[in-house]
């Protein structure tokens, strides 16, 4: 593990300080992002607050099977000793960052900058509220006057961030390049096929990474805006290296886990169609997927492995009703899971008893690792992996990073994948991994 490293020092300690003020007619989340230092940071998500970091007060990062832990710790030191007023619930001093799929990961290529765990306190953080604006600022070993200051200084510079009007349409595809051809791809999918057939597997996930060079470079701010005119459902995320020199973005359907009190929200999405062109096609489609032997069982796989990956935890756990999730390219087979917990946990004790669901790795899930590793010929580095944030308390909100891609300049390197059961066929596996490309491809192209 890395120590607690803080951005700003001062010969006095003191601790956690952070200072909190309301402010009025803000500009829009687009405009904060677009005029906030490096690291920047987003997080969007459907009924809670949207939040833009500027900046790193202090940064936690980890390595390794242990990194759950050793960000746990990090962060229990962080926030043992502070003075914090935040006005408000929403604007309190949170953690935003994210783990890497793999135990083993090797930050290179588009990963550069991203370690096996990297967490965020902003050094200026912007909440919006359903109808209010916060400006937090924080600080680590720094006196409160001076806190004071800053917070004078961040909210006169929020107000001045230019809105710079319509958001800029998509930069324009230049070339693609795909680690998997079409015949590799058939070759994985049918010797996973032929493990499940072994009985060395139940379930395995398989994923593709696309590289797009643009034809100019991405503006991340104006791309996360489009996808939450499309996917106002989604988590919306952005997490950037120290230097801001890339940016992992995505919009994904897909919790992990929310814990708030002793309360868990969590679910299985898994099973894919297609979206129709009539409401009525789009009914037929849904109806069709309920149905499927193949995405049900997929979809079935996922919910009992959440049910018996919370029951340690557990005084008791519902499923939902089983439904449609309709998205603007793709429809999902979604069970809603809720459970109270026994005792007291944090969330990050929960994110590492569910990740990998089922939905991005597979089961039995350390053969399925097995088989993700000696399959892919790319690094998943954050794909698929748990993304959200974490407060004092050890309550938080988590995603799982898919339909998302990590961007550089005028390059983006896109992820895609889906799940391989007994009857699966390479052929309608490659045509859904096309399709799930599209939420991000649409903001490029």
């Amino acid at each position: 593990m890395e120590p607690l490293r803080s951005e700003e020092a001062a010969p006095e300690s003191t601790g956690l300080v952070s200072r909190s003020r309301r402010v009025r007619e803000a500009p829009t989340p687009r405009a904060a992002l677009a005029a906030a230092e490096s690291p920047r940071t987003l997080w969007a998500a459907p009924d809670e607050s949207t939040v833009v970091g500027s900046g790193a007060a202090a940064t936690i990062t980890a390595d390794g099977p242990g990194r759950f832990d050793a960000i746990r710790e990090a962060a229990a030191e962080l926030f043992a000793v502070g003075d914090v007023h935040a006005g408000t619930l929403a604007a309190r001093p949170r953690v935003f960052g994210g783990f890497s799929f793999h135990d083993e990961h090797v930050g290179e290529g588009p990963w550069e900058g991203y370690p096996g765990a990297r967490f965020v306190l902003p050094r200026v953080q912007v909440t919006y509220t359903d109808d209010e604006a916060w400006v937090t600022v924080n600080a680590v070993d720094a006196g409160a006057a001076d806190v004071e200051r800053r917070l004078d200084t961040a909210t006169e510079a929020l107000l001045d961030a230019p809105e710079s009007g319509a958001t800029a349409g998509p930069p324009g595809v230049e070339s693609r390049t795909r680690t998997t051809s079409k015949a590799e791809w058939r070759d994985s999918v049918t010797a996973a096929i032929d493990r499940i057939d072994a009985g060395e597997l139940r379930k395995v996930v398989l994923a593709q990474a696309l590289e797009a060079r643009l034809d100019a470079p991405l503006s991340i701010p104006d791309a996360i805006t489009r996808l939450g005119d499309t996917y106002p459902n989604c988590f919306r995320f952005l997490f950037e290296p120290a230097d801001g020199r890339s940016g992992f973005f995505g919009a994904t359907p897909e919790r992990l886990v929310g814990l708030r009190g002793r309360t868990v929200e969590t679910g299985a999405i898994a099973g894919t169609t297609g979206r129709g062109d009539t409401p009525e096609e789009d009914e037929w489609l849904a109806e069709e997927l309920l149905a499927d032997e193949k995405n049900v069982h997929e979809h079935e796989l996922v919910a009992d492995a959440i049910r018996e990956q919370l029951e340690p935890y557990a005084a008791s756990i519902r499923a939902g009703e089983r439904g449609i999730r309709r998205l603007a390219t793709v429809q999902h087979i979604e069970t809603p899971i809720t459970a109270e917990l026994a005792v007291d946990e944090h969330v990050l004790s929960l994110v590492e008893a569910l990740h990998p669901t089922p939905a991005v790795g597979g089961l039995p899930p350390d053969r399925a690792l097995d088989t993700i590793r000696d399959t892919e010929p790319f690094e998943r580095g954050w794909y698929a992996a748990p993304v959200g944030w974490f407060d004092a308390a050890g309550y938080g909100s988590f995603a799982v990073a898919i339909r998302s891609a990590v961007a550089s300049g005028d390059v983006a390197t896109l992820f895609a994948g889906v799940g391989i059961v007994g009857d699966s066929d390479p052929d309608r596996e490659w045509d859904e991994v096309q399709l799930k490309y599209r939420p991000i491809l649409d903001e490029l192209e």
